[in-house]
């Protein structure tokens, strides 16, 4: 008999591992020789498209790319060349699909479609025998192995740290990281077994078994964090989340927010997390419900424990808690979040 949420907790498990695999020799080469590759073309501007979960991996390279580049950089829309046949002029970019499965026809269109205008092309997959890979004139393996439950966990944790490795391998030109780059990426396997190992996701699905509606909310880099909470907790407990840029909350979203309303908050070290920090004043005015992601405690909010790195590398461990949320939410509503209800692993659209 099948133990609902087995298959996510596993997932979910074998997150440091992933990262060890991805950061040893046999990956980071591959990885270093796209960068290097890349580095040679020096594109003008760079342009993600992705689905899904993928579509939060790449906003944060996105991020990546303009602070740590100085490249403009953006996510496409897939329909304006699928469905209305647009055809940019691409021949100055490079253009990086971001998938799991490397299998939906609308990112292999774009890629296609890039490649034929003159764009630099590459794929970030986890399948690199992928019509996606193929595509793509370069390409990067993940190498997260496969993925049991249909809410993607440790493919996306891979997906980030992947394109982490490949722009800091663009910066540094041949693709090299510093030694002192490569000593804190290392230890990032340790820093994420001791993240999981905290027990107040749990403790926190009790409390939120009842909810109706929740928020997500970060700033920078913690931003696509809060989308892809978001997104989970939809997937595997049906709750309606929605996710705002900690800027675009007090714009609006935040007059909905009020005791019965729980607002997850990302809140890092750097200058992001700094950011925030007008924020959560403004939601403690509104008597909110906030629990904070971050490595410092913060006045009047229960914490989910990180340790401190880097705000590039944040997303890699501020995610984790909110993966075993949702998990543990999930179960704790009754649902199996294995295999959410309407969903499959590989989404097709045009």
């Amino acid at each position: 008999m099948t133990v609902p949420g087995a298959g996510m907790t596993a997932d979910i498990e074998e997150q440091p591992a992933g990262y060890a695999r991805l950061l040893s020799a046999e990956h980071t080469g591959p990885i270093a020789r796209v960068a290097e590759a890349v580095a040679r073309r020096r594109p003008r501007h760079v342009v993600f498209t992705a689905r899904g979960t993928s579509d939060h991996a790449a906003l944060y390279a996105a991020y990546l790319t303009e602070i740590r580049l100085g490249i403009p950089a953006g996510l496409a829309s897939p329909s304006t060349i699928t469905v209305f046949g647009a055809r940019p002029d691409l021949s100055d970019a490079l253009v990086v699909g971001v998938s799991q499965s490397g299998g939906s026809p609308d990112l292999v269109e774009v890629i296609r479609v890039a490649r034929a205008a003159g764009a630099l092309t590459l794929a970030v997959t986890n399948a690199p025998q992928s019509p996606l890979a193929g595509a793509a004139e370069l390409s990067v393996d993940i190498a997260a192995g496969h993925e049991r439950a249909v809410a993607a966990t440790k493919t996306y944790t891979a997906e980030l740290l992947a394109l982490l490795l490949l722009v800091e391998g663009i910066r540094a030109g041949d693709g090299t990281l510093p030694a002192d780059e490569r000593a804190a990426l290392d230890a990032l396997p340790d820093l994420a077994a001791r993240t999981l190992a905290d027990p107040t996701p749990a403790q926190l699905a009790a409390r939120y078994r009842f909810a109706a509606r929740l928020v997500t909310t970060g700033r920078g880099y913690a931003y696509p964090t809060a989308r892809e909470a978001a997104l989970k907790l939809m997937e595997t407990s049906y709750l309606p989340a929605l996710a705002f840029s900690g800027a675009d909350l007090l714009h609006g979203p935040l007059a909905m927010t009020d005791p019965d309303v729980p607002v997850l908050a990302v809140v890092g070290s750097g200058p992001g997390g700094r950011a925030m920090r007008e924020v959560l004043p403004r939601l403690g005015e509104r008597r909110a419900d906030v629990v904070v992601v971050g490595s410092a405690d913060v006045e009047g909010a229960t914490r989910m424990v990180v340790p401190e790195v880097d705000e590039r590398y944040a997303p890699l461990l501020d995610i984790l808690p909110l993966q075993r949320l949702a998990l543990s939410l999930a179960l704790a509503r009754g649902e199996d979040p294995d295999a959410p209800r309407g969903l499959k692993k590989v989404t097709t659209t045009m």
